[in-house]
Parts: C-alpha cells; sequence; structure tokens
C-alpha cells in the first residue's frame, strides 16, 4: 500500500463530507508517519512500512471491538467501520496450507530440528507482515509434532 493512496482516498473521503472514513484513514496515515519518523525515513516510506502499519492497526481496532462492552453498541459499531475502512487497506495474508507450504519448502532442514523457538525465529524474519503470527506458531506447532 502507497502512502499517497490513503491520502487521495483521505481527500476524497473528505470533499464527500464523510467525516467517520475520512477520521479512519486518517488515523492510519498519521500511525504510518509516527513510524516513518521513529525509524528515519520521514520523506520516502517504504510500502511494507504502511502494510505493516496498517496491520498493526487493524489488529488494535479488531482488540477494541472484541473488549467493547455489548452495552455500548453505538461504540461497537463505530470502530466496526473503522475495521472495515482500514481492511479494505490492509494486505492480504497468507492462509494456513500456504504457509504450510513455504515452511515445507524453504524451511525444511530447519524444521528437521523440531525446536519451535529457533523455527519460528527463522521463520518470522521472512513471513512478518505477509501472515498472521498466531496462524504459522499454529503451522509451525503442528509440524513438530
Amino acid at each position: 500500500m502507497d502512502i499517497e493512496l490513503l491520502r487521495k482516498d483521505m481527500v476524497a473521503a473528505m470533499k464527500a463530507k464523510d467525516k467517520p472514513r475520512k477520521e479512519a484513514i486518517s488515523s492510519l496515515i498519521s500511525a504510518v508517519k509516527k513510524v516513518a519518523i521513529d525509524e528515519g525515513c520521514r520523506d520516502d516510506i517504504p510500502e511494507e512500512m504502511v502494510n505493516r502499519v496498517i496491520l498493526k492497526e487493524m489488529k488494535t481496532v479488531k482488540e477494541q471491538i472484541d473488549t467493547c462492552p455489548d452495552s455500548r453498541a453505538d461504540l461497537k459499531a463505530e470502530y466496526q467501520f473503522r475495521y472495515d475502512v482500514i481492511s479494505e487497506y490492509a494486505p492480504k495474508l497468507l492462509t494456513a496450507e500456504e504457509v504450510k507450504a513455504i515452511l515445507q519448502d524453504k524451511f525444511a532442514d530447519v524444521l528437521a530440528t523440531k525446536n519451535k523457538g529457533q523455527i519460528m525465529k527463522a521463520v518470522m524474519a521472512e513471513l512478518k507482515g505477509k501472515a498472521d503470527g498466531k496462524v504459522i506458531n499454529q503451522v509451525v506447532a503442528e509440524l513438530c509434532q
């Protein structure tokens, strides 16, 4: 995901007077800029970084939805809308089957050790941002048995 696309969509939402959508996209842009400044690349923000931040924000909003009390339906609906907007920009993540195929193909030598910690260390460097960490962990646990 390119940050310029996010900016264009935010401007479009502003012109359409769609305040909730504008706020959701604006929060994404702010989070991306903050991480870019923290990592020292303020001007040219790589797409990998934007994708990583989008996934992190998506996870945060998902936790907000899950922890929101049922009595606050208005707040839950707001969080759900934000989640839906953010998920439009999120990169497609690998499925469990795709992760398993990659592990068996590229990391067969590490899998042979059956050392879960060592496998996760090697695999996460390759698959971070491409697949959900929980999915990777489940597949590794399955393969270590």
